[in-house]
């Protein structure tokens, strides 16, 4: 792993005694991104709902050098979760100066099959708790005049994916959003960066259930992901653009989203499969 530096802000050098917050820190891009911050000397702030697996991370964590590491138990895809978090920090006493919402969930197949409650679920934990979360700290930093957030969006942001519409919606909202408030942050001291991974190695397309789709076939590394995200946040960058993307992001933007849609819907079928698929689409 690259040598982790500690986080400037723009109003100055920050310190390892910068408390880091990390949702969906268990595995994953949140994972790696929270060995980073270890590295530089960053006490930590995790939040999950699952007890052991969280503790099994803050001992990770502890062992690539954080000083501390807080584990905040809190269920984000409910309505009751964010505010769970701001009275666990606030019952610590620590200031939050760098935010990263990371957590975030998907389900694969046709949305008229697809269980209702989950979808809701999903939206709730990639929408509503990533703003909530975003709210309630943002305030604080903009107060401070220092700090940053990272916000994990995807190639999804691009484009609207059948048999993944919800999770593709989500992530269009997450980066519209962050685009806006960026420009919004201007000469206020914070920043905000957007992460764009494209497929990557982490539990997530086993959960969604798309572990045989193209899209699930050749993952980039998720390690290489947390690095370019740490590194843009360190200066301060508007997104995290991973090897490749930069291409489609482009292609997404010049295409039709009739056709974006069909070149996205290829990427959700099975990897050894393009039966499914009408001419246009191939």
């Amino acid at each position: 792993m690259k040598n982790a530096k500690p986080l400037a802000t723009l109003a100055g050098e920050s310190t390892p005694a910068t408390h880091v917050l990390i949702t969906g820190a268990t595995s994953g891009i949140g994972h790696e991104l929270g060995k980073l911050f270890a590295e530089a000397g960053h006490p930590l702030i995790i939040v999950g709902h699952e007890r052991a697996s969280l503790e099994v991370a803050a001992d990770h964590f502890r062992s690539f050098g954080a000083p501390h590491v807080h584990v905040i138990i809190a269920d984000l895809s409910l309505s009751s979760g964010p505010m769970k978090v701001r009275a666990a920090t606030d019952e610590l006493g620590v200031e939050i100066g760098i935010l990263v919402n990371d957590a975030g969930q998907g389900v694969h197949g046709p949305f008229v099959e697809n269980d209702l409650e989950e979808e809701l679920d999903i939206i709730q934990l990639n929408i509503n708790s990533l703003v909530h979360l975003t709210k309630l700290y943002m305030r604080d930093m903009v107060s401070r005049g220092n700090g940053r957030i990272l916000q994990l969006a995807s190639i999804a942001s691009y484009q609207p994916t059948p048999l993944l519409a919800v999770y593709a919606a989500t992530k269009a909202f997450v980066l519209s959003f962050t685009e806006a408030l960026i420009d919004e942050l201007k000469d206020t001291g914070v920043t905000m960066t957007a992460v764009i991974p494209g497929p990557t190695d982490t539990d997530f397309f086993r959960r969604a259930g798309m572990e045989h789709t193209k899209a699930a076939s050749d993952p980039q590394d998720a390690s290489t992901i947390a690095q370019l995200a740490y590194d843009a946040l360190l200066k301060g960058e508007r997104h995290a653009v991973a090897p490749g993307m930069g291409k489609q992001i482009v292609m997404s933007s010049m295409m039709t989203n009739d056709r974006v849609a069909a070149m996205a819907h290829k990427q959700m079928l099975p990897a050894d499969n393009e039966d499914q698929m009408s001419p246009e689409e191939r």
